[in-house]
């Protein structure tokens, strides 16, 4: 890779004449004399070997090179004092990242509140998220590759802070020959039934959590694939409750009358890499995280 002959700050003194409509209010603005603006720029036009500028009239204008080069200019100058500020910032302990991992059952519009507020308060400090379902969160944060961890399984030897709980629907298609029965069902009717059943991405112990035995069980790698199954009446499930809310409006699933049973509320967990010091970032995403659960929780309305 080539070294950039032009430096950061000859970028910087170009704009700053062009910002500020000339080599003398570019001079005042910079705190530098005008014979050091001028010869900046001169000399950047020669490394270069394009002309930037052109005299119109007693003016310095860009020409048509210099007006692409200085766009593309600001975000790389902008990017420049971004990494030096995230420099600064992890000087004082602030982490470059934080790494998240999330059961996929857990619902997305709380990440995602929770996160449009941690933008803008957290100084460069990127966030990676990854899914997982049931012991694959375990896993993960087990292996020490997450920082946090939301759970809706007690993980051994992790303390976790609870949130609240994730309502789960016993559900098939309104057509499905369960619904036609017309009465109660007990574990036997869904037994001679086809079952759905998301995969464990956990892979030391995963678990068949909820699955009744059925004589036939399909298994599918995501809860999206599993809501799209039973409403094409493919089988039925225990589905998330925020995932299906169109699907229960438009009568495209219904509850399946259980005699018990029908409606499941795990709780769920935040859990702390222990292993690893909170840094301030990853303290705040915490507390977000937590505020933005409980209101959500707060406002739900009973199933």
């Amino acid at each position: 890779m080539k070294v950039p002959r032009v430096t950061l700050d000859q970028w910087r003194t170009l704009q700053a004449v062009i910002d500020h409509g000339g080599f003398a209010q570019a001079a005042e603005a910079l705190h530098r004399s005008q014979s050091s603006v001028s010869y900046t720029v001169a000399r950047m036009q020669e490394q270069l070997g394009v002309p930037l500028l052109r005299i119109d009239g007693r003016k310095a204008v860009l020409t048509e090179a210099g007006e692409v080069l200085l766009r593309r200019s600001r975000q790389l100058v902008i990017q420049a004092s971004q990494l030096e500020e995230l420099a600064h910032h992890m000087e004082q302990g602030w982490e470059a990242e934080v790494r998240l991992v999330v059961d996929a059952a857990y619902p997305s519009a709380k990440l995602i509140r929770a996160l449009t507020e941690f933008m803008p308060k957290s100084r460069g400090c990127r966030v990676r998220l990854r899914e997982e379902v049931l012991s694959g969160v375990e896993e993960v944060l087990k292996d020490g590759t997450a920082d946090l961890a939301i759970s809706g399984l007690d993980i051994t030897g992790y303390l976790g802070s609870e949130l609240g709980t994730v309502e789960f629907v016993a559900v098939a298609h309104a057509q499905h020959s369960l619904h036609q029965l017309g009465r109660k069902l007990s574990v036997l009717d869904l037994q001679s039934q086809m079952q759905i059943v998301v995969r464990d991405t956990g892979l030391r112990q995963p678990r068949d959590a909820g699955w009744l035995g059925a004589e036939q069980r399909w298994t599918v790698g995501s809860l999206a694939t599993s809501v799209a199954f039973v409403s094409s009446g493919l089988g039925f499930a225990w589905l998330p409750r925020h995932m299906i809310e169109r699907e229960l409006a438009e009568g495209v699933l219904k509850p399946l009358p259980l005699v018990q049973g029908s409606i499941r509320r795990p709780l769920f967990y935040l859990y702390t890499n222990h292993d690893k010091p909170l840094g301030p970032a990853t303290r705040i995403l915490i507390e977000l995280i937590r505020t933005y659960d409980a209101g959500q929780s707060r406002n739900a309305m009973p199933g």
